[in-house]
């Protein structure tokens, strides 16, 4: 999931900029070094899910 696709889901900017960069962090703890990267903005919607709480749909 991208920041686009949580505004579009009913986010803020700023909230849905911050959800991505905690769930970029969460992903490199478990070990993706991949997701250290500035450039990169999308991330599993399973990070995304843990995060927040709540059930994303399809």
């Amino acid at each position: 999931m991208t920041k686009e696709d949580l505004i579009a889901v009913g986010y803020t900017k700023s909230t849905a900029q911050g959800i991505i960069r905690e769930a970029k962090a969460l992903m490199i703890k478990k070990g993706f070094a991949f997701y250290n990267n500035k450039r990169l903005g999308s991330v599993p919607k399973e990070a995304i899910e843990e995060i927040t709480g709540i059930k994303l749909s399809e």
